[in-house]
């Protein structure tokens, strides 16, 4: 099946966050502080999908208190910091939504993707991920991570769900 007939039936998007939502980079102060860079057309999309139904969810193997702050910002309730163990995670929240593995997309970029990648209906990757993690993808960005690869994934599905134009007509209200 294409990555268009997948996206078809995606009702669960799971993303990962360093180097999909950011560009990977790590930004230390002289303190010892870090700081992270995130593309605000990624969070308009990011909304958009949840305008039209899409639930969105964040899990990263780290934590971080910039990472917690974009992610109560866009609303994103399902939010996993710390895990290791991707797939089960990922597991756990499609049965709160009730969503079978084929109506879940994943979007990474490293090898600690493989797990998810592997067992969603939409397994994607941005530009920028290692060799091994674009052959497991049935969608490749374009757009780098941290560069508008997530809001690529969305136009994507909301494009093939025949919802994209509808969403903008309306968009100023569902803001």
């Amino acid at each position: 099946m294409q990555a268009e007939d997948l996206a078809r039936s995606i009702s669960l998007l799971v993303l990962d966050v360093d180097g999909v939502m950011t560009d990977g980079g790590l930004y230390y102060d002289d303190e010892g502080r870090v700081s992270k860079r995130f593309n605000v057309q990624d969070g308009l999309g990011i909304k958009l999908a949840q305008a039209a139904g899409i639930t969105v969810a964040v899990i990263t193997g780290l934590t971080s208190g910039a990472v917690e702050a974009r992610v109560r910002s866009l609303g994103i309730t399902d939010y996993h910091a710390g895990f290791r163990h991707k797939s089960e995670c990922i597991d756990e929240i499609r049965r709160k939504h009730n969503v079978e593995w084929s109506q879940v997309a994943y979007l990474g970029d490293d090898w600690v993707d493989f797990g998810p990648l592997k067992l969603v209906g939409l397994p994607m990757a941005v530009a920028n991920a290692q060799p091994e993690v674009k052959a497991l993808a049935r969608y490749v960005t374009t757009a780098n991570g941290g560069h508008g690869a997530v809001r690529e994934v969305i136009r994507f599905l909301l494009t093939q769900q025949g919802l994209l134009e509808r969403m903008l007509e309306s968009w100023p209200e569902q803001a």
